[in-house]
């Protein structure tokens, strides 16, 4: 294949290859042109692919619908590839990639007849970082496009920074025929290699996103000496002082990007105090000359669920939707052409289409958008974006957190007793589920790291490549690790801690422990923090009342442990001896 954009023998031998069995009927090349992405734009709107909103209340907004069968990621069909079983591990699903491939090839062959290939070169991380990783995404979806336009850093800077080199992920999308039941998303971790067909909804097919950015990035990350993880990146400044930075892991619907996007509380912003989000949902971290870790946001953009997201509970993030962002299966108000989603406002529009695409006169009894409806929206739209967004070099992590909703048994916060101890509380993380989620309330769903969807390789093996990264660490320059809980809850089943901007009053005990300026108490899970050194100046809660959500039952962690047990068996020998021995050592301190 013959272009002006790159010369590069690897690519250009593959898209030849490609083009050859996906019979396109014609071919772009995406340089990240305003022009070029406006003409995209305007192409979709034509074909009915999108719909133009409100330009005065929503510039250069855009709303697309999926098929009702392809809403949300599929982790049944999300296959990792390795030529021996036990290296994808028991966490994830696993195919012989001989026998996947030609499943693939058998679906996808000529399924771009009569379509367009686009052709994606994009950087995930700043072009030209250190940290930095280039892939190239065909697809022959306008809306693919589009999105990875705001999702990634994508043209032709691209090409010219990968060059001649092989150091590249090749990424294959296919839509097919939209069926569920050859829906497949396929990372082949060995060959650098992803593959999704019959889907066209965002975490399927942006392959630039949990594709690359997680499983086939933390594969490269323990090759590599580095950390691909599913963690938040938030600056926090104290009056007068310089920024600490923040790496945090969640499993969903525990408040991640509420957390990446906190506002302080009224009397912490008077004093001075600020947070800032270098990113709200994947982190690429690496040891930097002096020594310590630092950490980038691989992604351009925010691909965050839209229901539930309002001016009281992430007004940032509302904020971020407000121009250059493409709506996915939210509600579509007629009256004035802008969009809505559940718990946006209290005032549902009653002239509206739903995001079936049915056209809704009055008051609906159906959700008007889909619980997994999406914004993608430019990080640049973020109000407390950090200014060290595009810096190449990252910024320097303090501290890791962990969390997860548990309603009695894990205390408001808790610090790891060393890096080892650390690794221990993320890989025992987990939430228990609520009645949204399922008929059974209070089970608990282990998520170690909140990676457990997302790890490209044998989780065992990841938690050795954690250990391994901590023991090449000073102590001195070593994140402290701490877990947190925001959902213990009373005996009326209410919530204790107010959580949202009140989260920063944890925060701050926490930055204050990784410099040494506040004591904590010894227990056998960690060091917990006196009462008296969390700030609750201008919350209805007591010292007492905080205590009962800073307390350890050595019953109820007794039965915890019998599930890590349940958990740790799944791994045999990959298990870590370190971790084994850590759960050894909690336990025999429960007994002393």
């Amino acid at each position: 294949m013959n272009t002006n954009l790159t010369k590069n023998p690897s690519l250009l031998a593959w898209l030849d290859e490609k083009v050859d069995f996906l019979k396109p009927a014609q071919i772009v090349w995406i340089d990240g042109s305003k022009e070029q992405i406006d003409a995209l734009k305007a192409e979709a709107c034509e074909t009915g692919e999108m719909i133009k909103l409100n330009e005065d209340l929503l510039p250069d907004c855009y709303l697309h619908r999926t098929a009702e069968n392809d809403v949300a990621r599929v982790e049944a069909r999300t296959l990792i590839c390795t030529s021996k079983e036990e290296d994808a591990g028991p966490t994830n699903h696993w195919m012989d990639p001989k026998e996947c491939y030609a499943m693939l090839n058998d679906i996808a062959k000529g399924s771009y007849a009569g379509r367009t290939m686009y052709i994606i070169p994009y950087s995930m991380g700043p072009v030209g970082s250190p940290f930095s990783k280039i892939g190239i995404e065909i697809t022959d979806s306008i809306y693919v496009v589009l999105n990875m336009n705001i999702m990634t850093r994508v043209g032709k800077a691209v090409l010219d920074c990968l060059g001649d080199s092989d150091d590249w992920v090749r990424g294959m999308h296919c839509k097919c025929d939209v069926d569920p039941e050859k829906r497949w998303i396929v990372q082949f971790p060995e060959d650098n290699t992803i593959v999704s067909v019959n889907s066209a909804y965002g975490g399927n097919v942006l392959l630039g996103k949990k594709c690359f950015a997680l499983r086939i990035a933390s594969y490269l990350g323990k090759n590599e000496g580095w950390q691909a993880e599913h963690m938040l990146i938030l600056g926090l400044t104290k009056p007068g002082e310089e920024t600490k930075y923040i790496c945090a892991a969640f499993p969903s619907a525990c408040g991640k990007t509420n957390l990446a996007m906190l506002i302080p509380p009224e009397g912490y912003l008077r004093k001075g105090y600020k947070v800032e989000c270098v990113g709200d949902d994947i982190s690429w971290i690496r040891k930097g000359p002096d020594g310590r870790l630092y950490a980038i946001n691989p992604e351009n953009g925010f691909f965050g669920v839209a229901p539930g997201t309002n001016d009281k509970s992430n007004p940032n993030a509302l904020a971020a939707t407000k121009k250059g962002t493409i709506f996915t299966n939210v509600c579509h108000n007629l009256d004035n052409n802008t969009v809505w989603w559940e718990k946006l406002d209290k005032n549902p529009p009653t002239h509206c289409i739903n995001w079936k695409g049915e056209e809704i006169n009055g008051t609906s009894d159906e959700p008007l958008a889909h619980p997994n409806s999406r914004f993608t929206a430019p990080a640049v739209n973020c109000p407390c974006l950090s200014p060290e967004f595009e810096n190449p070099n990252g910024v320097p992590i303090s501290a890791f957190v962990f969390g997860g909703r548990r309603a009695k048994l894990t205390p408001l916060v808790y610090q790891s007793k060393s890096w080892n101890n650390g690794v221990f509380v993320g890989s025992i993380m987990g939430s228990e589920t609520t009645a949204a989620a399922t008929g059974a309330v209070g089970v608990v769903r282990r998520d170690p790291m909140a990676m457990l969807p997302f790890c490209g390789y044998n989780m065992g093996d990841y938690w050795k490549h954690w250990i391994e990264i901590g023991a090449g660490l000073d102590p001195e320059k070593a994140p402290k690790i701490f877990n947190v809980n925001w959902f213990r809850k009373d005996e009326n089943d209410d919530f204790i801690w107010p959580g949202f901007g009140d989260n920063l009053r944890v925060l701050d005990w926490i930055i204050d422990r990784c410099e040494g300026k506040v004591d904590a108490q010894e227990t056998p899970i960690g060091y917990l923090p006196y009462a008296k050194d969390i700030n609750l100046e201008g919350l209805d809660i007591t010292e007492d009342t905080l205590n009962s959500i800073l307390d350890v039952d050595k019953d109820a962690w007794a039965e915890e442990f019998a599930g890590v047990d349940e958990l740790y068996a799944k791994f045999g020998d990959r298990l870590p001896k370190e971790l084994a021995d850590e759960l050894a050592s909690v336990r025999a301190a429960f007994e002393d």
